[in-house]
C-alpha cells in the first residue's frame, strides 16, 4: 500500500481510509492497488469492525482515470469492478464519506459501499454518457436499485453532477450533514457493525429488488425520448437496455450485460470522438511558451467600447462574473439602447426562472454607462467592439493609448483584421491582444485569443485566466486574416458558393450538411449572421488582392439588400417574427441569371460531394493553419469548430473527422475535386502535411489531443 496514495488511520475500531490522487482523486491503477491493499488490511484485522472511505483534498473522486482508456493500465488488476466486488464481499461494513464530488467510477465506488454519508454541498453523478459510454463498474445495476428506474435514467442520460439534496428522500444516503463528515460516517459505521454483530445481514444495494409497476411503459417512453434527443448517440439506448437488465435479471446477469455493452460502446467512433473532445478542451488551455504558473495582471474592471449587439453581449459575460463593467458609446441614444438590451436580456432570464431579482440588481449595479473615454481611464482591461474597419479600429486604439492608464490590457474583438497593425498605432503593443467573441457573445462558448507578435506573456496568461472566469472555451490563435475560425469558414463558404455556380441550390447544400450534423448549413448561417458582414469582408479582400474570383451571386444578393433575417430576406425569405427559412423565388431567379451569364455547364451534385467539399475544405485550410503555426495543435482547431461553428460534437471536429475517414482517403478525394472542371486547383492541392500523413498512414490529431 502506497502511503502517499492512501492514509490508513483508526478511530476506535473503525479504519478511516483516506485516498488521494490529485487533483480529483481519479481511480488510476496505482490508486486502485493501494485501495485494494487497504481494504484487505481492514478485512484481515480482527481489531477493526468497519471502515470509512473518504477522498483527500475536499473531494471524494472524479472517477476513472480517462488517460488510461485504451492503455494497458485500464485492463490491469485490480479493476474498479474488482474493487467494487471486494466491497460486495466484505463481511465488515464500509461507509463512503462524500464531499466535493463523487462522479463516474467514484460514484460507482460509493454505490458499492454498504452506507453513504455526504456533506450537503457535495454532488454526485454518472457523466459517462458525455464520453459516448455507460457506467461500466456496476452503476447501471446499482443506481436503479437504490433510487428507482426514472431517477436512474435521469442521472445517467443527463450526465450532469446533481446536488446530494435531490436524493434526500431516497435511501441513497444514510445521512446528509453540514459538517463533521468523518464523525457522522464513523457513527454510521459503528452502528452498522453493531447490527452485524447482532446477526443482521449487511445491506448491499446489489441485493435490492426493483419494483416498477409499469416497467415496459416507462422504458419505452425513455427509449422514444432518447431516440429523439440523442439520435446520433448510441450510449443512451444502451444505458436504458442495462437498466432493463437490472430490473429483469439477476445482478450477475445485469453486470455481464453492462460489461458487454460498455465494450461495444468503447469501440464506436462516437465514443472515440467524444473522448478526443474531452482531451481537446483541456489541451486548449495549455499555451506554448507560457509556464503553468505564469504571472497574470489584476483585472477588477473592464471597459467595452461599443454598445451594439456584440458589445453588450461581451459586457454581459463580465457582469455575470461579478466584474465592474464600463460601457462606452459616442452617442446617448446608442448607449441607452445598449443598456436597455442588457436589461432586457436579464429580464428574459428572470421570467424563465434562470435569474432572481437580487442577482439581476447586483449585475446591473456593476454596469457603468459612459459617453467619455475619460470615464474608462482606470479600467484594467478595455475591449473594443466597434465596426469591422481598420481605420475605425486604429482611431479607437490611438485614443485608448492616449487616455487609458498604463498597465491596462487593450483588446480588439476583430474577427478578421491584423491585430499587429492595430497594436502598432499604440506606444504599448505588448499590452495589445485579440479577444474574438462569437455572437451572441453572452451565449457562445468560444473565445479566440489572438496572440500578437509583441503581446506580452502576462497579457496572454491574463486573457486565458479571464476566459475561464467568464466560462469561455479559449483557443489561442496567431495573427492572420480571419484567425483560425473565420479563415477556415472563408474556404467552406467559397465551396458552398462554387457549388451554387455548378448547379446546387442553397437549400440542397444546407440540407446535406445539416444531415451530416451541422447545426446550420452555410446559407442559413449566413442569413443569421448577416450577409452584409461577409460582403464587407470580401470587398476588403478584393481590394487587397486576396480573392481572385469574385463571389458574383453572393455580391449580387447583397446589392439587392438581402442581408438575411434582419432584413426579412437573404438566401431565403422570412416572415415577420418567424425565423423559418423559406426557399426564395427571387434568389432562384438570380442564380439562374448569373449562371446563364457565366455560360457554365450545370450538373447535379450528390450529397456526398456537397458534404466532402464543405468539410474537406475546412480540413485542408486547417492543415495549412497548423503548418503556419497559427494554431498550436489540431485539437484546438476542433474546439474552435465545435464551440463556435456548430460542427457536430459526436464527430469530434473537422480534424478528428478527417482522421476517422483516413487521411489517405481525404487526400484522394481532394485530388478528385481538384480535377473537376473549373475547380480551384490551387486550393484543392492537399496541404503538405496531409500529403505526408497520407503517405505514412499518420493521424493529424495524433490519436489524442
Amino acid at each position: 500500500m502506497s502511503a502517499d496514495l492512501v492514509e490508513y488511520t483508526l478511530r476506535g475500531r473503525v479504519a478511516v481510509i483516506r485516498f488521494a490522487n490529485p487533483p480529483v482523486n481519479s481511480l488510476g491503477l496505482a490508486l486502485r492497488r493501494a485501495l485494494a491493499a487497504a481494504l484487505e488490511r481492514m478485512s484481515g484485522d480482527a481489531a477493526i469492525d468497519a471502515a470509512v472511505l473518504v477522498g483527500a483534498n475536499g473531494t471524494f473522486s472524479g472517477g476513472a482515470d480517462i488517460k488510461e482508456f485504451g492503455a494497458p493500465e485500464a485492463f490491469m488488476g485490480p479493476s474498479l469492478w474488482s474493487l467494487n466486488s471486494m466491497l460486495d464481499e466484505s463481511t465488515k461494513p464500509v461507509v463512503a464519506a462524500i464531499e466535493g464530488v463523487a462522479l463516474g467510477g467514484g460514484f460507482e465506488l460509493a454505490l458499492s459501499c454498504h452506507h453513504r454519508v455526504a456533506l450537503s454541498s457535495a454532488k454526485v453523478g454518472l457523466p459517462e454518457v458525455k464520453l459516448g459510454l455507460l457506467p461500466g463498474a456496476g452503476g447501471t445495476q446499482r443506481l436503479p436499485r437504490i433510487i428507482g428506474i426514472e431517477g436512474a435514467i435521469n442521472v445517467m442520460l443527463g450526465g450532469e453532477p446533481a446536488p446530494v439534496g435531490l436524493f434526500a428522500k431516497s435511501p441513497l444516503f444514510d445521512a446528509i450533514v453540514d459538517a463533521d463528515l468523518i464523525t457522522a460516517a464513523c457513527g454510521i459505521a459503528e452502528k452498522s457493525a453493531a447490527a452485524v454483530a447482532a446477526g443482521q445481514p449487511l445491506r448491499r444495494i446489489r441485493d435490492a429488488k426493483i419494483r416498477e409497476p409499469d416497467l415496459e411503459g416507462l422504458l419505452q417512453f425513455a427509449r422514444n425520448t432518447a431516440k429523439t434527443a440523442f439520435k446520433d448517440y448510441p450510449a443512451p439506448l444502451a444505458i436504458i437496455d442495462c437498466i432493463q437488465a437490472a430490473a429483469t435479471k439477476s445482478f450477475e446477469e445485469g453486470i455481464a450485460e453492462e460489461q458487454r455493452l460498455f465494450k461495444g460502446l468503447f469501440l464506436t467512433d462516437v465514443s472515440a470522438a467524444l473522448r478526443h473532445v474531452f482531451f481537446a478542451e483541456r489541451a486548449a488551455s495549455r499555451v506554448d511558451g507560457l509556464p503553468k504558473n505564469a504571472a497574470v495582471r489584476t483585472v477588477e474592471s473592464v471597459a467595452i467600447i461599443g454598445a451594439g449587439t456584440m458589445g453588450t453581449g461581451i459586457a454581459i459575460n463580465f457582469l455575470n462574473a461579478g466584474i465592474r463593467t464600463y460601457l462606452l458609446e459616442v452617442g446617448k441614444e446608442a448607449l441607452d439602447r445598449g443598456v436597455e438590451r442588457i436589461r432586457a436580456t436579464y429580464d428574459g432570464q428572470l421570467k424563465k426562472g434562470k435569474l432572481d431579482a437580487g442577482k439581476l440588481a447586483q449585475r446591473m449595479a456593476l454596469l457603468v454607462p459612459t459617453l467619455d473615454y475619460a470615464g474608462i481611464a482606470s479600467a484594467d482591461l478595455v475591449i473594443e467592439a466597434v465596426f469591422e474597419d481598420m481605420a475605425v479600429k486604429e482611431k479607437v486604439f490611438a485614443t485608448l493609448d492616449a487616455t487609458v492608464k498604463q498597465g491596462a490590457i487593450l483588446a480588439t474583438n476583430t474577427s478578421t483584421l491584423d491585430v499587429d497593425r492595430i497594436a502598432a498605432v499604440t506606444r504599448r503593443p505588448a499590452d495589445v491582444i485579440g479577444l474574438h467573441f462569437f455572437s451572441p457573445a453572452n451565449v457562445m462558448r468560444l473565445l479566440e485569443v489572438v496572440r500578437g507578435a509583441k503581446t506580452a506573456p502576462d497579457v496572454l496568461a491574463t486573457a486565458m485566466a479571464l476566459a475561464k472566469k467568464i466560462r469561455k472555451t479559449a483557443v489561442v490563435s496567431g495573427v492572420c486574416d480571419g484567425f483560425i475560425g473565420n479563415r477556415m469558414i472563408n474556404q467552406y463558404s467559397a465551396q458552398a458558393l462554387a457549388m451554387i455556380d455548378e448547379g446546387a441550390s442553397p437549400q440542397q447544400i444546407d440540407a446535406a450538411i445539416e444531415k451530416f450534423g451541422f447545426a446550420m448549413g452555410p446559407f442559413r448561417m449566413s442569413d443569421l449572421a448577416g450577409n452584409d458582414i461577409g460582403w464587407h469582408i470580401r470587398k476588403r479582400q478584393y481590394a487587397e488582392g486576396k480573392i481572385s474570383t469574385p463571389a458574383v451571386i453572393a455580391d449580387a444578393l447583397c446589392e439587392l439588400g438581402r442581408f438575411g433575417q434582419k432584413t426579412g430576406a437573404g438566401w431565403y425569405d422570412y416572415k415577420p417574427g418567424d425565423r423559418t427559412a423559406h426557399p426564395s423565388s427571387v434568389v432562384g431567379k438570380l442564380i439562374d441569371e448569373k449562371r446563364a451569364a457565366a455560360g457554365r455547364p450545370i450538373r447535379k451534385l450528390e450529397s456526398r460531394e456537397i458534404i466532402e467539399r464543405l468539410v474537406f475544405a475546412l480540413v485542408n485550410e486547417g492543415a495549412r493553419i497548423l503548418e503556419e503555426k497559427i494554431a498550436q495543435r489540431a485539437s484546438d482547431i476542433d474546439m474552435v469548430y465545435l464551440t463556435g461553428y456548430g460542427f457536430p460534437i459526436w464527430r469530434g471536429g473537422p480534424m478528428r473527422y478527417a482522421d476517422s475517414v483516413g487521411i489517405y482517403d481525404v487526400v484522394r478525394r481532394m485530388r478528385a475535386y481538384a480535377a473537376l472542371p473549373g475547380a480551384d486547383t490551387a486550393f484543392w492541392t492537399p496541404a503538405a502535411s496531409l500529403q505526408r500523413l497520407a503517405a505514412t498512414g499518420g493521424s493529424i490529431t495524433g490519436g489524442a489531443a
